[in-house]
Order: structure tokens, then C-alpha cells, then sequence
């Protein structure tokens, strides 16, 4: 195994429109106001725009049960506008004709898909016939493209979505770097929409406090960045010293006050100085009481030693995954609820794989998914395999959310 690059990145999940008459309409619209929000300029905004109209239409004309997530990304410099599209089929057979200007099924002049991959700084797409298609794509303005030319694709990503009809998600997620001289403080993670994402952490600890991300105090920075928030950075792994920390987690409920306990864990997860997961989760229990609680997993990543150490309260579904196999171990977490009822806790080992993932998700995701049913989902960036999870395991009766890790470890 050679050094890995760690990179990771702040995501804010804004919005998820499914398809419906208005769909290319409202995301051009939804895509716009994100974009101006982080100070895009003009220009890129109509870039943006473009591609997400685009991408809607695709899914309006082709796809089945068509959704598209907006969100943003943020690095400690910077700011970027995301967007993911999911759908249950038809899919594509040949991806890369797919891709070719004037190839369309449906008599058009067939330039979206090559369109949004010459717009987007990252452009990525996993399809599965019979089954769905999912592509990402990230934009950049060209100051930030050019810094973020060097990073390596993020170590580390999720997703989540609310049960339907309502706004807030009661799930999370989070990662840090641990184990160096200053790891503790390098982190990603999921915002609440509307909250955390433009708040200005506290200089001291790197963090964004409680009532920002609860939305009882006002957020006092509007800008497109986050100064002083570590957010995203690159670190070298080949002597054992460093190791990556994942959270997952579910507030108990639906709704804000699900919301609330569960962006209270991520706050007591980039705030602790633990670095076992068992050590975690009891500070997350601290910090929970008095909130609704929930379910919490924490899996330490040691591509060094190939290790995962886990440790898991609740019902939160953790499995290290083999992309040559496609054999999943699972990590299992013991009855509870953290901030409530907490059991006796333990740490235990699993052997990391080659190349191995680790996927966690929230009950939103039944469990009832293969990885071979999934051919090539674990060949691309952790973003398209949690999507291809969401799409492929996920229900709508709940709130869901899903976290992959995967490098070349």
C-alpha cells in the first residue's frame, strides 16, 4: 500500500426535488439561488443553471422516479455548488455513447449529458441497466477549480435525505482525521440546510457552536467560505500515525428535534478529543442528554495497520465492504439509545480488505442490498456508491442518510 491522500469536504445537503411537471424549472431555479448565494459569479451561475436544467430534463424524459439533490460544498477556502441525480431505470447499457454529443433516444438533439460533463469541474456516472443511473457533478468558480486541480476525490462522502413531507433530515453524518499532531481538528460532515453551512465557527475550537446549528442564534458570517473552519485538507498515511473516524448517525423521530440531536452529535464528534470509538461515543452520549437521542455508529479507518475499530449504539447498519468479492462483513451495534439508555461499551476490529469500503447507514436504507447487484459501484467516488445505496435501498417512510469510505489503502 503507497501513501493515501486524504481529502475531505463539508457538504450542506440544500434540496431534493423529484420529478414532477415543473421539475427543470424549479431546479434551474433552486440551482441559481444556490449558486448566487456563495458568491458565484453571472456567468458561472448560468453555467450551473444550464447543467442542472439539463440533468432535470434527462430525468423528466427518461427516467424513472427521478430525484436531484442540490447542495454545498465547502473547503477551507472555498465554496462550490453539487448536484446528485438518482433514478430506477431504465439505465444506460453504453455509458460512454451515452456521453457522445447527438446520441439521444428520444429525438433530441442528445448534447445534455456531454453538456453537464464539459460544464462540471468533477462530473461522474454509474449507471445500471434495468436498474438506474446515478451521476454527481461539482462546479467550482475558476479560482477554486484551480486549487482544487491538486486534491485527490474525497475520501469520504454521504448523503441524506428527510422522510417525505418534511424539510429537516433527523440524520447525519461526520468524518475526521485523527491520530497526528493536529488531526484531531480535520473534519467533513453533514450541515442542517439553512443553518450551519454559512456560520463562522468559533476561532478556538474549529467548530460551529450549538445555537448556530440549531438556528437559535443567527449565523454572523454570510460569505462563501468558512475562514478558520478545517474543513478539508490533505494528509499522508503510511506510518500508523493517522487513521480517519466516520460517524453515522439517526435522531431519534423525524422532524427538527431529530434534526437537532443529531447535528449535536456531529458538533460532539468534531468537538472530542477521543480517538477509539467506544471513548466517542460516550462523549456523544454526554452530549446528547436532554435531546431526543438517537442512534450512533462509529467506525475508526486504519489503512496502515488494515484495521476498522467499531463501535455502534443502536440502529445504525455498518459493513466493511470487498469490491473483488463484493462480500460484506457486518459490524453490529449493540441496543440503546445515546443520550438515554447506553449499554456497556466495546470496541471491536475487522479486517480492511484491499481497496475496501466502509459503508454505515440509517434504517432509511434497508439492509436488503448486495454489492453484486451493484456491479462497479465501488469503482467510483464514495458520493456515487452512497447514491447508488440511497437509490437502490432506500425508503421513503423515513429519514435516511448513508456514509461511504473508500481509498486505495
Amino acid at each position: 500500500m503507497g501513501p493515501v491522500s486524504w481529502t475531505v469536504l463539508d457538504a450542506e445537503d440544500v434540496v431534493w426535488l423529484r420529478d414532477q411537471e415543473s421539475f427543470p424549472a424549479a431546479a434551474r431555479i433552486a440551482a441559481v439561488s444556490v449558486a448566487r448565494r456563495i458568491g458565484f459569479d453571472e456567468q458561472r451561475c448560468a453555467e450551473v443553471a444550464l447543467a442542472v436544467s439539463e440533468a432535470a430534463t434527462n430525468l423528466r424524459r427518461h427516467a424513472v422516479d427521478g430525484a436531484l439533490l442540490l447542495r454545498v460544498v465547502r473547503t477551507r477556502q472555498d465554496a462550490g455548488v453539487e448536484f446528485v441525480t438518482t433514478d430506477a431505470g431504465p439505465g444506460m447499457a453504453d455509458v460512454a455513447r451515452s456521453l457522445t454529443d447527438g446520441t439521444s433516444t428520444a429525438g433530441t438533439l442528445g448534447i445534455g449529458l456531454g453538456a453537464i460533463s464539459r460544464l462540471a469541474d468533477t462530473f461522474r456516472l454509474h449507471s445500471l441497466p434495468g436498474r438506474g443511473t446515478v451521476l454527481t457533478a461539482r462546479f467550482w468558480t475558476k479560482e477554486a477549480d484551480r486549487r482544487q486541480a491538486a486534491s485527490a476525490d474525497p475520501l469520504v462522502e454521504g448523503l441524506t435525505r428527510a422522510i417525505t413531507g418534511e424539510e429537516v433530515c433527523g440524520d447525519s453524518w461526520a468524518a475526521r482525521l485523527v491520530g497526528g499532531p493536529t488531526a484531531g481538528s480535520r473534519t467533513a460532515g453533514s450541515l442542517p440546510a439553512g443553518t450551519a453551512a454559512d456560520a463562522t465557527p468559533d476561532s478556538s475550537s474549529g467548530v460551529l457552536g450549538w445555537a448556530e446549528l440549531t438556528g437559535l442564534r443567527p449565523p454572523p458570517f454570510t460569505g462563501s467560505a468558512l475562514p478558520g473552519r478545517r474543513t478539508a485538507h490533505d494528509a499522508t498515511t503510511g506510518t500508523g500515525e493517522q487513521a480517519l473516524m466516520v460517524l453515522c448517525c439517526d435522531g431519534l423521530g423525524h422532524g427538527p428535534l431529530a434534526g437537532r440531536a443529531s447535528q449535536a452529535a456531529v458538533t460532539a464528534f468534531r468537538d472530542s478529543k477521543a480517538q477509539d470509538p467506544a471513548a466517542m461515543l460516550a462523549d456523544l452520549h454526554r452530549a446528547l442528554r436532554g435531546s431526543r437521542g438517537g442512534a450512533v455508529a462509529v467506525a475508526r479507518i486504519e489503512p496502515a495497520s488494515r484495521s476498522v475499530y467499531f463501535c455502534g449504539v443502536g440502529n445504525i447498519s455498518s459493513f466493511v465492504v470487498d469490491p473483488a468479492t463484493g462480500v460484506r462483513r457486518s459490524l453490529v451495534s449493540a441496543p440503546g439509545i445515546v443520550g438515554h439508555q447506553m449499554p456497556t461499551l466495546r470496541t471491536v476490529r475487522q479486517d480492511l480488505p484491499p481497496d475496501g469500503a466502509v459503508v454505515m447507514h440509517s434504517d432509511g436504507l434497508t439492509e436488503r442490498w448486495n454489492a453484486s447487484d451493484m456491479p462497479g459501484f465501488l469503482d467510483h467516488t464514495p458520493l456515487v456508491a452512497a447514491a447508488q445505496l440511497l437509490r437502490e435501498a432506500g425508503v421513503r417512510r423515513d429519514d435516511a442518510g448513508v456514509v461511504v469510505a473508500k481509498g486505495p489503502w
